[in-house]
């Protein structure tokens, strides 16, 4: 099978990785204790069954045995351990340990002031126990991403700083080719623990160029390919793909933040008068041809069970007003973009919007590093942003994106502040219940919304077109969930 990778991954080391096309390999290479169903929920992985604590604290974990290394070694408790502690240890520098920073004793491990970490326990060759520090309901997601997938201890000792170019676990793949900037070939794991995969490998080809991937798919060199939105109609109206096409449904929040931190935007009401200001409905249907659900709030509609009210409504007179009233008519307030030409294009929609609305608006384009240290310093008025899913759970799209104790790079780059909502969501992540959980995220996001330190735009979909010959190729929301397992090719020669 054949698909196309936008960029080379720089490492496929689990501990080290941080971008979607390397946790998407990785996932196909290793596992963890626990991955995600298709509805989204944990189910066994490594673990075949695991225990929580009434208290929450607590979650032991009981081991396959049927589960192998490639040179034929079991897969048992202290791998586990030295997997964990290796994403802590200070000489992996890895960007990870944020998902074992609630483990008892993590932080004195990953800053050297002890040998190894208190809150991860051997009982037994097959039982691994961990205990946090308090009760921490994402945790069990938390442990479906690729840093906690387990590696081997001989295997990475033995290759050092190669082993992310060269690493080996117990997925239903291995590596077999790896040509930087050219491709990644994966081979089929005959010995995998659970169903062998249908295809004989996995063949991932660097393509910068969305029209050069366009034209190896029509050609049939690639055989799955996501549609950029400049090639969305094309394929839609050509009865040759058009019942080809599968919708991705993603998890996802596209916003312009505010910074809450300073003038103008230090005002609720200068905020919500923004948001009054921009037709998010026009540009979705029109600019996005509807690809996109619109965002009621943060949190995606796949990760809530509740309603959150609508955010402020379209109303370019009340926006024009209330900026007047607030004697802000006239001024002039930065938006920071990048280079992509499509978010240039709807920050012109945007600062006409705003012009309209008695704001003048100067936008500013940077390259993407230069861009993302000028909005974590919270230099920008205004910036354009969006945030993926890491893991399923609506404290995923609150926590780092809104707690006080998160502004700049940790993920509130719009510096919002609200005692209460800091209050709630720590109130969810330490309830044991999913009603408890579930009451407190939805009051956060209630006063989240009411207070507009972003305009909740919507949720991108995603587009991929296949070649008749691909059967059982399935929507992953989450970008870690997809093993290669369903996969099916059915043109004879085609593997």
């Amino acid at each position: 099978m054949h698909l196309r990778l936008m960029a080379n991954p720089t490492t496929l080391d689990p501990a080290l990785i941080v971008d979607v096309q390397s946790s998407m390999i990785a996932a196909k290479l290793f596992n963890g204790l626990v991955r995600l169903g298709d509805d989204l929920q944990v189910i066994p992985d490594l673990a075949e069954r695991w225990i929580v604590s009434a208290d929450g604290r607590r979650y032991r974990f009981h081991l396959r045995r049927d589960v192998r290394f490639p040179d034929g070694r079991p897969v048992v408790a202290d791998d586990v351990r030295y997997s964990f502690e290796r994403v802590l240890s200070p000489k992996t520098k890895s960007p990870n340990t944020w998902i074992f920073q609630q483990v008892e004793g993590g932080e004195a491990y990953r800053s050297g002031g002890a040998a190894g970490v208190a809150g991860f326990r051997i009982l037994d060759s097959h039982t691994f126990e961990i205990t946090l520090k308090q009760p921490f309901s994402p945790f069990l997601r938390m442990l479906t991403m690729p840093p906690a997938f387990v590696v081997q201890r001989e295997d990475v000792e033995r290759k050092g700083p190669e082993f992310g170019h060269a690493p080996s676990g117990t997925g239903p793949f291995v590596l077999s080719r790896w040509m930087p900037g050219h491709e990644i070939v994966l081979g089929r794991n005959p010995e995998y623990f659970d169903n062998t995969a249908k295809v004989a490998g996995i063949v991932y080809r660097v393509i910068p160029e969305d029209l050069t991937a366009l034209t190896e798919f029509e050609l049939g060199n690639l055989d799955v390919v996501a549609l950029p939105a400049s090639a969305y109609a094309k394929f839609m109206n050509d009865p040759k793909w058009q019942n080809r096409i599968m919708v991705f449904h993603g998890m996802n929040t596209y916003y312009l933040g505010m910074n809450c931190s300073r003038p103008p935007f230090d005002d609720p009401g200068m905020r919500r008068a923004v948001s009054q200001a921009i037709d998010r409905e026009k540009i979705l249907r029109t600019f996005y041809e509807g690809r996109g659900r619109l965002a009621r709030g943060p949190v995606p509609d796949l990760l809530r069970a509740w309603q959150p009210a609508s955010p402020y409504a379209y109303d370019p007179a009340a926006a024009k007003n209330q900026i007047r009233l607030l004697g802000a008519e006239g001024m002039t307030v930065s938006l920071y973009v990048t280079a992509d030409q499509e978010v240039v294009d709807i920050a012109e929609i945007i600062q006409a919007a705003l012009k309209r609305a008695g704001l003048r608006v100067e936008i500013r384009q940077l390259e993407w590093s230069a861009y993302k240290d000028a909005i974590n310093r919270g230099q920008a008025d205004l910036f354009w942003l969006s945030w993926w899913a890491d893991y399923p759970d609506a404290e995923n799209f609150l926590f780092p994106l809104f707690h006080s104790a998160n502004h700049g790079p940790q993920g509130n780059r719009a510096r919002y502040t609200n005692a209460a909502v800091d209050r709630l969501i720590a109130a969810g992540q330490g309830a044991v219940t999913e009603s408890q959980r579930s009451a407190a995220y939805r009051a956060a996001e209630t006063l989240i919304v009411q207070d507009a330190p972003w305009v909740f735009l919507w949720h991108k979909n995603d587009y991929h077109v296949l070649q008749p010959w691909i059967l059982g190729y399935r929507e992953r929301p989450i970008y870690s969930m997809d093993k290669g397992l369903d996969i099916e090719l059915v043109v004879p020669g085609k593997q």
